[in-house]
């Protein structure tokens, strides 16, 4: 079903899923977190496709799972910047805790979502678990020329206001200060999901293991072999994800 998720005044466009009768009660939530669109005006098609994964993850792990569009993509209304994007995610997850039968909630997030789902989940006590797939350790190729960055970002249409930002600076910084590997230590003992593909060529299979080796504390990692970057279409990925709902107890 379609919802509407107000992130500090933002209406983000979203999806809920709910399991039937027979696949599980639904006392468990996932917010699940699609990644930085590409190509031009890439952002209008932004996470097309993830309320039908949404609704294979109600159905096969009996979890209320709820899919967004990000600030600056899809319906959604804003302008992308990397703290907006964490604001969205945190008000995700307060939106699906609000949820009638809603008991706990994980996140799944791929590319730049499980990045932030993770940055999210390190200063967030309410989320009970993080998958990450396809995941940066952090943004330091957006950080090393955030003017050109910026300008990509228009292209693909996630940044669609002539005055955004209000201040370049502030926006710069938060591509250089919001790193996935540098707050991963704070999510154990709560479970961690780490999934990458080791032909990736977009986010190189090293930066999953940075994030395994930060987090201090045994983690699952799962190297998908010739896999690359895109694993929302990865059978093996989305395998991985379930089995990992699965394991999930209170």
């Amino acid at each position: 079903m379609e919802v509407w998720v107000d992130a500090g005044g933002v209406r983000l466009r979203g999806h809920l899923a709910r399991p039937d009768a027979a696949s599980g009660s639904g006392r468990f939530g996932l917010v699940l977190c699609h990644g930085f669109p590409s190509g031009p005006r890439g952002a209008a098609k932004s996470a097309e496709t993830y309320p039908q994964l949404a609704d294979r993850l109600a159905v096969e792990a009996g979890w209320t799972v709820l899919t967004f569009n990000f600030r600056g993509t899809g319906e959604s209304e804003g302008d992308f910047s990397l703290a907006g994007w964490m604001a969205d995610l945190q008000a995700a997850v307060g939106h699906l805790l609000a949820d009638d039968g809603v008991a706990a909630v994980w996140l799944a997030g791929f590319s730049t979502g499980g990045s932030l789902a993770i940055c999210t989940a390190a200063e967030d006590e309410r989320v009970a678990g993080v998958a990450s797939l396809a995941a940066p350790a952090d943004f330091s190729s957006w950080a090393a020329d955030p003017r050109r960055f910026l300008d990509h970002a228009r292209e693909v249409g996630v940044v669609r206001g002539a005055g955004f930002p209000a201040s370049f600076d502030a926006w710069a910084r938060e591509l250089r200060e919001i790193r996935a590997s540098a707050v991963v230590g704070k999510i154990p003992p709560r479970p961690l999901l780490i999934v990458h593909g080791s032909a990736d060529d977009v986010v190189p299979v090293v930066e999953a293991r940075q994030l395994a080796d930060a987090a201090e504390a045994p983690v699952e990692l799962r190297v998908l072999t010739g896999a690359g970057h895109r694993l929302r279409h990865d059978p093996r990925a989305i395998a991985a994800l379930i089995g990992w709902l699965d394991r999930q107890h209170l």
